[in-house]
């Protein structure tokens, strides 16, 4: 076995590197048929989004960061209950995308889509004929031996699966396998489910013999997303990443589709199509609402004429014991996984500095910031936990820790306190280009909402009562305070992020509203055009904010050929 050879972290970053390089090789190529995916489709929420996600694959191909001669696809939510999210846990992705989230790494900088391509490099000529289906906030990163490769090539449904805490498996889904006939663990093993379980209790897992315990007490590393190194404990789960449907069973599901036409309910991929897969499957997941988003009406007999549909459909899934399975969907797991997962760093060769121009960090330091295509002056002051990416800071910026910075200028001196969340965006508001900064707390929740006015206070703005902040503003509690829904008031909805006539402006108004708040002093907005955070999605100029970071790109880039010319002279 491939483990026994090289310690697992070890043989982990030797093949996701091969892949890497690999993808590399076909980026800018033409591909012939079968070498690559024959089309690659993204879903968009609205049409907003579909329109900022064509912008980026277009400036991809034309600068030749994909693999070309490829059907790449951008497909909207049709009218009705929505598939597609804002990514409202990590908003720095909500306007141009979760699947455009800078890494750091690559030159240019990857971003997730590159990443899943590249990972899933083997897939498709092993594989036949059916849809690969995927999350844009994952890392799925595996090894298995030299002459294996994953296959996907029987009926029905094949899954990923990767070994992991049982509190991990919680928040996932947990594959229930049919009994093993061999004693010893392998990197790659081809199973069959009896059962899946959506984010099951620790108690659910015992109960449906989903819990495993080693074979042969083989020691290894945990899959596990939000804990850094785990060993292999007395018992563990495997947990799911993405699934593969084949054709045949695919078109079954379109059937299904076009005959109840528009659904206005929300119907998860995982949860409601696995769930009901694999002998064991019953209905009564289907009665189960605890994580959905928005109960319909319509959800429960939805989700039984979907069980009644896919029952009896196989469930196969590919054990990958050597392997790790990310996830980069909130602030904290982003956070984590780019300053201070020394795993995810050198299994993926992420760097402190990607393609920037900024002062070198020691070495010596394991802790350290992440920039990402960004310029910074020689005396700013980023301290390690903290991420910026596509933005300016000029003199004397200093930023504190465990902070995420995205598209933001800064011009003057500057104290950006420590968990600060700052996003600036470009919008288009009657024909004029505007901005707008988002800034509030990494660890904020808005999602939390609440029905009444009277309720407001039960929200929270960097730590403080939303109440007390919008005293500090100088602000009232009307329902003018709120955009969209009235019944479902949050800080997402809430109308208090200053409108501004250039970048940096808007960057400066919203840090004096943030430091207003944690300095307890008045800062008036009543003077102010304010937008919540959903209005700047609906106004977002995605052109400039592309522009934007073209700037930035082109200004390093020119730097970079200056200082080669300077070098060889």
């Amino acid at each position: 076995m491939e483990a026994e050879s090289a310690p697992a972290g070890e043989s982990l970053r030797e093949a996701t590197q091969r892949r890497l390089l690999r993808f590399s090789e076909l980026r800018g190529k033409s591909m012939a048929a079968g070498e690559f995916w024959d089309i690659v489709a993204i879903t968009a929420a609205d049409e907003k989004q579909e329109l900022a996600y064509k912008q980026q694959l277009s400036e991809k191909l034309k600068k030749k960061e994909l693999p070309l001669g490829v059907q790449y696809h951008v497909f909207v939510d049709p009218a009705g209950a929505k598939i597609g999210g804002y990514s409202q846990r990590l908003p720095s992705a909500s306007a141009l995308g979760k699947i455009f989230t800078a890494l750091p790494f690559g030159s240019p900088i990857y971003q997730m889509l590159e990443l899943k391509l590249a990972m899933y490099i083997d897939f498709p000529s092993h594989m036949n004929p059916g849809i690969l289906i995927t999350c844009a906030d994952d890392i799925e990163l595996y090894s298995i031996g030299e002459s294996e490769f994953i296959r996907f090539d029987k009926p029905g449904f094949t899954a990923l699966a990767h070994p992991s805490s049982l509190t991990v498996g919680t928040t996932h889904g947990v594959f229930v396998l049919e009994p093993c006939n061999h004693l010893e663990y392998r990197d790659l093993e081809y199973r069959s489910c009896h059962r899946f379980l959506h984010k099951p209790s620790i108690e659910e897992m015992y109960e449906s013999d989903a819990v495993c315990r080693p074979r042969n007490f083989f020691q290894q590393e945990f899959a596990g997303s939000d804990i850094p190194s785990l060993k292999l404990e007395p018992e563990y789960v495997y947990t799911d990443s993405l699934f593969y449907m084949d054709h045949k069973t695919a078109k079954k599901l379109l059937a299904f589709y076009e005959k109840i036409g528009t659904l206005h309910c929300e119907i998860d991929a995982y949860g409601d199509f696995l769930q009901a897969l694999g002998p064991g499957a019953t209905v009564e997941y289907t009665k189960n609402t605890s994580n959905v988003t928005k109960e319909e009406s319509e959800l429960v007999d939805m989700r039984q004429r979907i069980f009644h549909l896919l029952k009896g459909t196989p469930l196969n899934v590919v054990v990958l014991n050597n392997s790790k399975f990310y996830h980069i969907g909130t602030t904290e797991e982003y956070l984590f996984h780019f300053t201070a997962d020394s795993s995810l760093k050198s299994e993926l060769g992420l760097q402190s500095i990607a393609f920037s121009l900024f002062p070198s960090i020691p070495e010596c330091s394991t802790n350290k910031p992440c920039i990402i295509q960004s310029i910074l002056d020689s005396t700013c002051s980023v301290t390690p936990g903290s991420v910026v990416e596509y933005s300016r800071l000029g003199p004397d910026v200093s930023v504190g820790e465990n902070c995420i910075i995205s598209g933001a200028y800064v011009k003057t001196t500057a104290v950006l306190p420590a968990y600060s969340f700052v996003c600036s965006l470009s919008l288009k508001m009657n024909g004029h280009l505007k901005y707008s900064t988002m800034a509030c707390g990494v660890q904020d929740n808005l999602k939390q909402n609440v029905k009444t006015l009277s309720d407001v206070k039960l929200l929270q703005f960097f730590g403080v009562c939303f109440l007390s902040c919008l005293d500090i503003w100088n602000l009232k509690v009307t329902e003018e305070l709120f955009s969209g829904n009235k019944t479902c008031l949050s800080l997402w909805n809430a109308r208090i992020f200053p409108v501004c006539s250039s970048l940096s402006d808007s960057v400066t108004t919203s840090l004096k509203m943030l430091n207003a708040v944690q300095s307890k002093s008045a800062f008036s907005l009543n003077n102010c055009k304010l937008l919540s955070i959903e209005e700047m999605l609906f106004y977002k100029d995605i052109e400039d904010m592309i522009t934007y970071r073209e700037q930035i790109f082109l200004e390093i880039t020119l730097n970079r050929k200056q200082s080669d010319l300077e070098t060889s002279y």
